[in-house]
């Protein structure tokens, strides 16, 4: 099958052709983060037999199951618009960019990682964010929402208002292991500065943005 001039690689299959749903699946967060990515490109429908059999299997090794090859359409991703917020102005990435980019290494655990971190560490999440965090409010109750290999982001609730707070880690991490042994160093210094035992050994973060 001939392919078009501009093409860009699927950072989850690697093909320059790929299952619509698989280029969407990168982009899909928790349910709680607000950016958005919009894939502006051409939308074909396969025809190469070879083509068809290496997507199938492509897909169902990614999802664990098969696809209706009636169902497979193809994408050559020509811009991509990032929102970081519906009441902002969104930001067109350039093809290079877009081919050029990596997928994160923690894409495919994160969302357990979050799980995890409310459900059993939800006080030394609040306490990281009391710490690590400057801000003139009371906040009643603080969630991460999203983790990646430089660091998480919070949901910060005062009263009905909610702010996003990001926190670096203090190094690059690429396992659960890793970001698990940031947090646990993070935590334990945050205990330690809380108690007074410790100076902060980091700039405290200042931006907070009121998602609503």
């Amino acid at each position: 099958m001939r392919r078009p001039a501009s093409t860009s690689s699927c950072l989850v299959c690697g093909l320059h052709y790929c299952v619509y749903l698989c280029c969407l699946e990168i982009f899909r967060q928790s349910g709680a983060r607000t950016p958005q990515c919009t894939l502006l490109g051409a939308l074909t429908k396969p025809s190469d037999e070879y083509e068809l059999k290496k997507l199938s299997t492509r897909w169902q090794k990614k999802f664990g199951e098969e696809i209706d090859q009636d169902l497979l359409y193809l994408i050559s991703v020509e811009r991509i618009l990032h929102i970081e917020d519906f009441n902002e102005d969104g930001m067109w990435v350039i093809p290079s960019e877009y081919s050029d980019a990596e997928p994160d290494p923690l894409r495919n655990f994160a969302e357990s990682i979050v799980e995890e971190m409310n459900s059993k560490h939800a006080e030394d999440v609040h306490r990281i964010y009391s710490i690590y965090v400057e801000s003139d409010f009371q906040a009643t109750e603080v969630k991460m929402i999203w983790v990646d290999r430089l660091g998480f982001d919070l949901h910060v609730h005062s009263g009905e208002v909610t702010f996003a707070a990001r926190i670096p880690f203090t190094r690059e991490v690429s396992d659960e292991k890793g970001v698990k042994s940031s947090f646990n160093m993070m935590s334990h210094h945050a205990w330690e500065v809380e108690k007074s035992y410790a100076a902060p050994e980091f700039e405290k973060v200042e931006l907070l943005k009121k998602v609503r």
